[in-house]
């Protein structure tokens, strides 16, 4: 067993409006985590919820830019710690399994550890939302690897190294898909640990558009797909615009067969432009496949600057 009372441990939790759940979770990790530093990145909200985790206790600090995605940015920026917890200021998450995540992360040697929710009641995470996390997660798990089943947690533990390598592009709500898919890039070890998930408390909010941010989610994974699997997605678009062009040119090669002639020229002249396209978008696929790689490679190198957690 570990003795977590020697090491550096930051709760990062990133806030809006969170006013009526805010002195819960302040208390809840000062109680489980004893010692830790409870940092609430307070994002730019109309309430007093960055008054009352200060006054709770919390270290606070302000995020201008609105987004859940660049409020990750600056706490992985600004706090240095030996661990990180993140957990979102709803007061959904049981506090009470942060030891548990921690202790697996240092005796399995793990880079990050997802809490997986396990709803205690119906209405605490809600059928579309389950559905939805599953289709996503799926995509995922496609692209890059099946390796989590709850891809769009809040509740996560960090090692050092995972946070110092992670450079974050996203700025809102698909943030955690981007978290997954550095992990899964970079083959760390990982693991995901059952956990309690409540409702939200009366007088809270949630601040998720079902919808909306379902599709930037969505168009996320897309777009980690084209930077970190260019030779796939371009790939796929050449094979695309090449069965396109074959289908279109059949008659009209068989026409020429027959009588010699072509009579459909600008079907043959879309033929032909369908062709070349297909070659620039392998060619890209290839040129861009070489840069990611180098890219990989570097992000690697950051990652491995960076000690991992001593037993």
């Amino acid at each position: 067993m570990f003795d977590l009372a020697n090491r550096r441990i930051a709760v990062l939790v990133p806030c809006f409006n969170e006013a009526a759940t805010i002195v819960a979770i302040v208390r809840d990790f000062q109680a489980c985590l004893p010692g830790a530093t409870i940092y609430v990145f307070d994002n730019n909200s109309t309430d007093d919820t960055a008054r009352i985790a200060g006054a709770a206790g919390a270290t606070v600090r302000s995020v201008a830019l609105q987004g859940k995605g660049n409020v990750i940015r600056r706490m992985f920026a600004d706090v240095d710690a030996d661990l990180y917890v993140m957990v979102d200021g709803d007061a959904t998450y049981d506090a009470s399994a942060a030891p548990l995540m921690v202790r697996k992360l240092l005796e399995e040697g793990l880079d990050m550890v997802v809490g997986k929710r396990c709803p205690d009641e119906q209405d605490a995470y809600r059928a579309g939302h389950r559905f939805g996390n599953r289709l996503l997660t799926s995509f995922v798990a496609a692209l890059f690897g099946d390796r989590f089943s709850d891809m769009l947690s809040g509740y996560r533990v960090f090692s050092r190294r995972y946070v110092k390598s992670f450079a974050a592009h996203s700025s809102g709500f698909e943030t955690e898909t981007e978290l997954t898919v550095h992990a899964l890039q970079l083959r760390m070890p990982v693991g995901e640990l059952p956990t309690v998930y409540k409702s939200r408390p009366e007088g809270s909010l949630s601040k998720l558009h079902t919808y909306r941010d379902g599709a930037r989610i969505l168009f996320m994974i897309v777009r980690l797909f084209k930077n970190e699997r260019p030779l796939h997605f371009f790939g796929i678009g050449a094979l695309a615009t090449l069965l396109l062009a074959l289908f279109l040119a059949e008659p009209l090669f068989m026409t020429w067969l027959e009588t010699g002639m072509v009579h459909r020229l600008p079907t043959a002249l879309l033929c032909t432009g369908l062709g070349l396209l297909s070659f620039v978008l392998l060619s890209s696929g290839l040129v861009l496949d070489t840069v990611t790689k180098g890219r990989i490679e570097q992000k690697r190198f950051a990652y491995l600057a960076v000690p991992p957690p001593a037993p």
